[in-house]
């Protein structure tokens, strides 16, 4: 017989080596074992980029200061053979300034801060008000503009009211609205008239903070001064305040981006959430490179957003080897719970069952026809795929029409794995009958769910994203419920019978 010692070696080198990584992160560089122990900071990186022309290049990036709700820790770019500036504008505004001698093709500049979410932020100077500004249209815009403005008067008696109610003007769609709003957007219009009112406002560009998103664009809002104060309007909906998760980028009257010497430019930012120890600042944590401190947080964050999910993988390999060795569930595909359970945690839990259900239902009846054309596998699989698309885009069409937001989401689940579980799930129905169909699908359903459960836990996706060494412990675990070759739990039924007839 085999010796099992080598394995049995390797499997507690994993687990003590992921043991030992673990701690060191833990004990050296203060990483909490709980999530929500630490103070909340927001690292967002914006990407600048664009096409240089051969010839100098001077690009101007606004970037967020100290506001009310955030403090900024650090700030630092990524932009090598490009000079560096941080400058301050009279209006209040800074900026970073990247500029070249000469640059060709396309450009990528980063820009990093580290935003700490702090109720009692305050900022280093007050916002002031823009200088009131009275612009001058040509006809019909100008009569149209001025009795638009004379009806949201007549319904309001401070400037919140009178922004209010210039909002809802243009969402009323009046015939006035939609004349002005083929010379320029909605925004710019509320902001004119409200300045054309004697009230101080500008419109401000923002971004929402959702954690692991990536590619995002800034959105519009309007700020709106009375006497020293001011508040944020949602210019599309009208809603006064302002969002616990929005961050105020550029919010001094200045373009979020100017470029000289390049072409089609365009800025997207990605963020992700942190928890660091309090007063202690994120370079300092994070600053020392040497191979142990082997840190997902040295990564860009469009990659660390990516990262946060992939490190789940492992968790729901664990739980479809413990279901499948030790329990002795059947599922569809050997792994295909686990994808289904990233699905999961885009969609919510309800919404991804219901989503699968239809899909696969729906499925299991058209590919019944396809079964009597007798088709060759490749082109059976290929038209089950381009089946699945139709079948998700009119259920989220028909979820938009309904006026149920959650089910457009099912856009997430993976097409080919639903494809081939159709497959699966038919070719079973032909040979093994229903009954074998539901045991299988329902499995892997059951399966889906609890590794969604293990996988959406807040405490594992803190542990897994900080603490790398978990996942040779996860590596570890698994090689022992491979060499497993006892009996499963859902096999111990047959010897029910034995028990009963002993007494």
């Amino acid at each position: 017989m085999t010796s099992r010692k080598a394995f049995y070696l390797l499997v507690g080198l994993l687990i003590v080596s992921g043991l030992g990584l673990t701690l060191h992160r833990h004990y050296t560089f203060d990483i909490p074992w709980l999530p929500g122990e630490q103070r909340q900071t927001w690292s967002i990186e914006a990407k600048v980029e664009f096409d240089a022309q051969d010839k100098e290049v001077l690009a101007s990036l606004a970037i967020p200061g100290t506001q009310p709700g955030f403090t900024q820790l650090s700030q630092q770019t990524a932009s090598p053979g490009y000079g560096l500036a941080y400058t301050k504008r009279d209006s209040g505004g800074h900026r970073a300034e990247w500029s070249i001698r000469h640059a060709n093709g396309e450009q990528a500049l980063y820009y990093k801060v580290d935003m700490l979410l702090d109720p009692y932020a305050v900022p280093p100077e007050p916002s002031q008000p823009p200088a009131l500004k009275v612009s001058i249209e040509k006809e019909p815009y100008a009569t149209s503009a001025n009795q638009l403005l004379d009806r949201a008067q007549e319904r309001s008696s401070t400037p919140y009211t009178l922004a209010r109610e210039l909002i809802q003007e243009f969402k009323n769609q009046s015939q006035n609205a939609e004349l002005l709003a083929q010379l320029k957007t909605q925004t710019q219009w509320i902001v004119q008239l409200l300045q054309q009112a004697g009230v101080p406002a500008r419109q401000v560009h923002a971004l929402f903070l959702e954690d692991g998103r990536r590619r995002q664009e800034l959105v519009t809002y309007i700020q709106v001064f009375d006497g020293n104060d001011y508040q944020l309007f949602n210019p599309e909906t009208g809603e006064q305040g302002r969002p616990d998760n929005l961050l105020l980028w550029e919010y001094h009257s200045g373009p979020v981006l100017e470029l000289i010497g390049g072409t089609n430019s365009h800025v997207t930012f990605s963020m992700i959430q942190q928890e660091l120890p309090f007063g202690v600042a994120l370079n300092q944590k994070f600053a020392d490179e040497t191979l142990i401190n082997f840190s997902l947080y040295t990564l860009p964050l469009e990659e660390q957003a990516l990262f946060k999910g992939i490190l789940l993988i492992p968790v729901g390999v664990l739980v479809v080897v413990l279901m499948r060795i030790l329990v002795g569930l059947k599922t569809s595909g050997t792994f295909m719970p686990v994808l289904i359970a990233l699905a999961f945690i885009q969609t919510s839990l309800v919404t991804g069952l219901v989503g699968f259900l239809l899909i696969v239902g729906t499925g299991l009846l058209i590919r019944s026809y396809l079964s009597y054309l007798n088709l060759l596998l490749v082109a059976r699989i290929s038209a089950v795929i381009i089946m699945v698309i139709g079948i998700i885009a009119i259920f989220s069409i028909l979820a938009y029409k309904l006026g149920l937001t959650e089910g457009m989401k099912i856009t997430f689940f993976p097409m080919i794995i639903l494809a081939w579980t159709i497959e699966r799930m038919s070719v079973l129905w032909e040979e093994e009958g229903p009954h074998q169909v539901v045991i299988q699908g329902g499995g892997s359903l059951l399966v889906a769910v609890l590794a969604y459960l293990a996988m959406n836990n807040e405490l594992i996706r803190h542990l897994t994203f900080n603490f790398l060494g978990i996942q040779l412990i996860l590596m570890g675990l698994v090689l022992m419920a491979g060499n497993y070759t006892g009996y499963r739990l859902l096999e111990l039924k047959r010897f029910k019978p034995l028990t009963e007839d002993h007494l």
